[in-house]
């Protein structure tokens, strides 16, 4: 399965935990920050492992390409994880709608964004050299909500330090790897993943 690598290491942990022989490549998770450049990486990948797997699945929501990952689906007869973006895999449509309508303002992080912030966010932005850009990029948000998978000291900690760089509170939202499990487990059943997935 070709995942995003925000995702990898949950899809690797729900297939470990439910015994699905799939193997988890992550593409650089980074990519998010050039959502363009996700469908065309995604298709690199598949040229290269469709060679050695008989079946193949995209561990992606749309996240930004605005169908163009759709495209490549299409073309490579492969499925991808359901929704527009990871929050609503973790957190499910609905209720990702409800959080947004409450508060249209909220930055969501989810346990990689926390973990990862200062590097993901902070350094990719230049916040690091140039913190005064911190309103120009954040000056609309009025809250952070933190899709919470797998709740730990160490990552509240993280996501407190998060809020406070932008300036925000932070709500913590706990999901889980619930609905994660159920898409990642469509799409093994879709492609038979969970069988022999090598030719």
């Amino acid at each position: 399965m070709v995942a995003c690598g925000a995702l990898a290491r949950h899809v690797a942990d729900v297939a470990g935990r439910r015994g699905w022989p799939v193997d988890v490549v992550p593409l650089p998770p980074l990519l998010h920050n050039r959502p363009e450049r996700i469908a065309a990486a995604v298709e690199r990948e598949l040229a290269r492992l469709r060679p050695r797997y008989g079946r193949v699945a995209v561990g992606y929501a749309d996240c930004g390409t605005y169908g163009a990952l759709d495209d490549v689906c299409v073309r490579w007869a492969v499925p991808r994880l359901s929704g527009p973006d990871c929050y609503s895999v973790f957190a499910g449509a609905e209720r990702m709608r409800a959080v947004l309508e409450e508060e249209p303002g909220t930055y969501v992080l989810t346990d990689y964004l926390v973990a990862s912030f200062t590097r993901s966010v902070v350094v990719e932005l230049g916040l690091d050299r140039y913190p005064e850009l911190r309103d120009d990029y954040f000056g609309h948000y009025r809250r952070v909500v933190w899709l919470a998978q797998h709740p730990t000291p160490g990552l509240r900690a993280a996501a407190a330090r998060a809020a406070d760089v932008l300036g925000l509170p932070v709500e913590e939202v706990v999901v889980g790897d619930v609905l994660l499990e159920r898409a990642v487990g469509e799409l093994v059943a879709h492609t038979a993943l969970g069988g022999t997935n090598r030719p």
